[in-house]
């Protein structure tokens, strides 16, 4: 498991919303921050709330976000358990992407400075945040 202490965090600017969708039609996934997944009983979309199709079937809007910065390898364990952790004990429910990159984790707006908060005082840095 690695040290929250060499674990950095960058804000991410969007406002997002989690949305269920029909297809994928009119969405430009070569856009930043546009996640899909499709699995046999639904397809998802992650994006920016501006985004948003207008044929959506189902939206939650209001989740701002951040990633861990750099390359994970694949032999790290732990790093997005550690996150979660702090957030569950701080009773921030998190929503987590991973790409092939990194991972990120998203939170509603409304719990947002606090995750930050309680990130820093488990000793995670975090860009993007006035100290």
């Amino acid at each position: 498991m690695a040290d929250t202490h060499d674990i950095t965090l960058e804000l991410l600017d969007p406002v997002f919303s989690v949305c269920k969708v029909q297809t994928y039609t009119g969405i430009d996934i070569s856009a930043p921050y546009v996640f899909t997944g499709s699995t046999d009983e639904e397809k998802s979309l992650v994006c920016p709330v501006q985004m948003v199709p207008e044929d959506t079937l189902a939206r939650d809007d209001g989740w701002k976000g951040f990633r861990i910065v750099g390359i994970l390898d694949f032999s790290l364990i732990g790093i997005l358990a550690g996150i979660a952790d702090v957030l569950k004990q701080n009773s921030i429910s998190i929503f987590a992407l991973s790409t092939y990159n990194t991972d990120y984790i998203l939170v509603k707006e409304e719990y947002f400075a606090q995750a930050i908060i309680a990130l820093k005082e488990h000793g995670y840095a975090v860009k993007g945040v006035t100290q």
